[in-house]
């Protein structure tokens, strides 16, 4: 039991040093320090980074899947469900103005040292993707579940780059605010009807 708490310990520090100052940037000694564990009794439960790194994406993911179900238990409709995703840029602005949006970040980084877990950590936006899409469907919008999930993402993330390149609460708000118009525009009975290009 006391292994257990320890590794998660190691986790969780990893895991918060990862997104502040990045996977490369953070080494073992920082870890180590942050969790007030003796090299020994660190390498008695991580042989490598990468090993923190896998265990860091899996509670990511482990997380995700937490808030989405979550959100699918307590919002009263798919629209409000969805909404509750563009909130996390409210939410969690402070951290995003710091550091980004921790799942772009540490994606962008893994990919751009062609890490072996970019793939793994694209897996916390593929599982945003699916569960929106899933939404997206039951809020009439089947005909177009993909292309409005993958809208919603890449919006996010851009208000996140911007939040983080600014440091503009009021600019967050605002894009939060249209976000919300956007998809309340998404309505199937609010949509406007196709132009007719014969006409």
């Amino acid at each position: 039991m006391r292994a257990a708490v320890t590794r998660e310990q190691i986790v969780e520090a990893a895991d918060r040093l990862f997104y502040e100052q990045g996977f490369e940037a953070t080494s073992f000694a920082h870890i180590a320090v942050e969790t007030g564990l003796s090299r020994g009794n660190f390498y008695y439960h991580f042989k490598t980074k990468d090993d923190i790194l896998d265990a860091v994406i899996a509670r990511r993911l482990a997380a995700t899947a937490e808030m989405l179900a979550a959100w699918e238990a307590g919002g009263e409709t798919p629209e409000r469900r969805i909404a509750s995703f563009i909130e996390i840029l409210i939410a969690n602005q402070t951290k995003i103005m710091a550091f980004g949006c921790p799942v772009g970040t540490l994606s962008n980084e893994l990919a751009k040292l062609d890490h072996g877990a970019r793939q793994d950590a694209a897996r916390i936006f593929a599982l945003f993707r699916d569960w929106l899409a899933g939404q997206f469907a039951a809020m009439g919008r089947a005909d177009a579940k993909d292309a409005l999930a993958l809208h919603v993402l890449m919006r996010s993330q851009g208000v996140a780059t911007l939040a983080t390149a600014f440091r503009d609460e009021d600019f967050v708000r605002r894009e939060v605010a249209a976000m919300h118009a956007w998809l309340a525009a998404q309505r199937p009975n609010d949509r406007a009807p196709p132009s007719d290009s014969a006409a």
